[in-house]
């Protein structure tokens, strides 16, 4: 064994007993502090972080009955719940075994030890230390992360609208509850942000908030994803593994993009709900489950229902409260609130000094049908942001199709991808060559002005 235990702290009335444990542990440790007077005990744990405390059960007060063993393992514990400490006495027996472990001992060692049996005992110990400070560091790290990513109706800006002042009432009350909940709405439209705020909302806030995508998990990987595996379970099982419904009991499952699932799954998924237990790929043993489901799809899936390609009781399973999101479009209050907090957020990310966005382009942002609803604004935020060589964004900062339909085969505007550079590239040179090259007719086409046209013609070396 080489440096297993950290830093130990060793308190004994004995010097034989000190003197002894620190030849030994020597070896074996980054550190060994050894103590004579237990009453130095609360000033040495303010002082360091140890890993180990080995405590004598008697001092020289009360020799043989452990009281004053007893009262400085509370002491050691008031001042670190997670402190493992090993009792150590000449006079043990099982009843003080018992009642040590009981009162929070990891363990008991009896006078004269057995060096190897010591170290075995300091070796459990230390292993029970590193998974407390590793589950402390991890409820520390989900506080923070749900601080960071979930305090109330964070990227989630609205209120202008009366439909999204409806949708937030509604989080209120749905959410102190565990009624599942399905969410509706187009892409783009929020629908995760709605479950955080759910999650949130709940009991279970301070337990994991788990996100499945269910459009992305292939159906042979079904099970597995969702139920966990047993190691052998299949060629590349090299482990047990718990899955998404396990790891997210106590918390909440969020289940996007629901109406993708076939209907044999479907089944499957019905049947984890209605036990509320899974069962791992490849084990005949029931896993019990206690989550809170959240579901959402942009799919039409009531009409899916009437069409047998989604089941009906698994509907009525997972919308015990629905919610529908409203496309940006019928939520036009709202835009210049998104636009304001989408700036923000740029303009630091980006270190530019944007102070706002020019009348006439907040109308032309308006105007538009946002077909990718708020994710879509954010990117046109963003882009306009980055490429915009004023203060203040103007309507030619923001490029849109215009006159040109990107779908309409007599414009030859057909499209590998949606990249905006290419678009805006490829819509410039149409419009330049609609007009024989004319650049005030061109810029008047795609509602921009001649210098701004003259920059994009420089950027893109048309």
């Amino acid at each position: 064994m080489s440096k297993l235990f950290g830093k130990i702290l060793v308190v004994d009335d004995d010097e034989d007993v000190l003197h002894a444990l620190r030849l030994l542990l020597k070896k074996h440790s980054r550190l060994v502090h050894t103590e004579k007077n237990p009453q130095q005990i609360p000033t040495l744990l303010k002082n360091e972080d140890y890993d180990l405390v080995l405590l004598d059960m008697n001092f020289t007060q009360d020799v043989t009955s452990g009281r004053e063993g007893f009262y400085w393992l509370d002491q050691v514990l008031a001042l670190d719940p997670s402190a493992v400490v090993v009792m150590i006495t000449a006079y043990g027996g099982v009843e003080t075994a018992v009642r040590a472990i009981k009162e929070g001992a990891t363990d008991f060692v009896l006078k004269p030890w057995q060096n190897e049996r010591l170290l075995a005992t300091l070796s459990s110990a230390m292993r029970l230390r590193q998974t407390r400070v590793e589950a402390t560091q991890l409820r520390s790290r989900q506080r923070q992360l749900s601080a960071d990513l979930d305090h109330r109706y964070q990227n989630f800006v609205g209120g202008a609208a009366p439909s999204m002042q409806r949708i937030f009432e509604t989080i209120d009350k749905v959410g102190r509850t565990d009624a599942n909940v399905l969410i509706l709405g187009e892409n783009g439209t929020g629908k995760e942000l709605v479950a955080r705020a759910l999650h949130r909302a709940s009991n279970r806030a301070g337990d994991v908030f788990v996100t499945v995508d269910m459009g992305a998990i292939p159906e042979t990987l079904f099970e597995s994803e969702l139920f966990g595996h047993v190691k052998g379970a299949f060629t590349d099982a090299r482990e047990d593994r718990a899955g998404r419904f396990e790891v997210a009991t106590g918390g909440t499952l969020f289940l996007d993009e629901i109406g993708n699932l076939t209907l044999p799954l479907q089944a499957k998924l019905l049947t984890a709900i209605q036990r509320r237990e899974v069962f791992r790929v490849g084990s005949n043993k029931a896993k019990p489950i206690d989550v809170r489901l959240v579901c959402a799809t942009n799919m039409p899936i009531y009409e899916m229902v009437k069409e047998k390609s989604f089941r009906q009781d698994l509907l009525y399973r997972i919308n015990t409260v629905e919610i529908r999101l409203p496309p940006l479009r019928e939520r036009v209050e709202d835009i210049p609130l998104l636009i304001d907090h989408f700036l923000d957020n740029y303009a630091r990310k980006y270190q530019k000094m944007i102070k706002g966005v020019q009348p006439a382009a907040l109308k032309k942002l308006s105007a538009y049908h946002w077909p990718g609803n708020v994710r879509e604004l954010e990117h046109m935020i963003e882009r306009a942001l980055i490429m915009t060589e004023t203060s203040i964004l103007q309507p030619e900062d923001f490029f849109f199709a215009g006159h040109f339909d990107v779908d309409a085969p007599q414009d030859g505007l057909v499209f590998d991808n949606y990249n905006l550079e290419e678009v805006e590239k490829m819509v410039i040179r149409k419009a330049l060559d609609k007009r024989d090259g004319n650049i005030s007719k061109a810029a008047e086409e795609l509602g921009l002005t001649r210098a701004s046209l003259y920059r994009r013609l420089e950027k893109y070396g048309l």
